[in-house]
């Protein structure tokens, strides 16, 4: 699988960590409960189709980037700065 690193172009997958997905919000500090830091930090849903995924551009530029991809075929339709990214939606 190849991505196209808004900063690099087109690069081998090898060059980047993969976290997961770029839904999930951080529940606020302090004031979250354990079940809501539990939920955070281990749920997980595995969806089929497409999905925004957070990755690490850690041989390149160093970015974090969204990539939306499609998890049964792996064609990814979407690239852009995590950083520029609202919540609940890419750039």
């Amino acid at each position: 699988m190849r991505i196209a690193c808004p900063h690099c172009g087109l690069r081998d997958v090898q060059e980047f960590v993969y976290l997961g997905d770029a839904r999930p919000q951080r529940p606020d500090g302090l004031a979250a409960t354990e079940a809501a830091m539990f939920e955070y930090v281990y749920l997980r849903d595995n969806p089929r189709g497409l999905l925004e995924e957070l990755w690490y551009h850690g041989v390149g530029c160093r970015a974090w980037l969204v990539v939306r991809r499609d998890t049964l075929t792996h064609a990814i339709d979407y690239v852009g700065p995590a950083r520029s990214r609202k919540a609940g939606g890419a750039a």
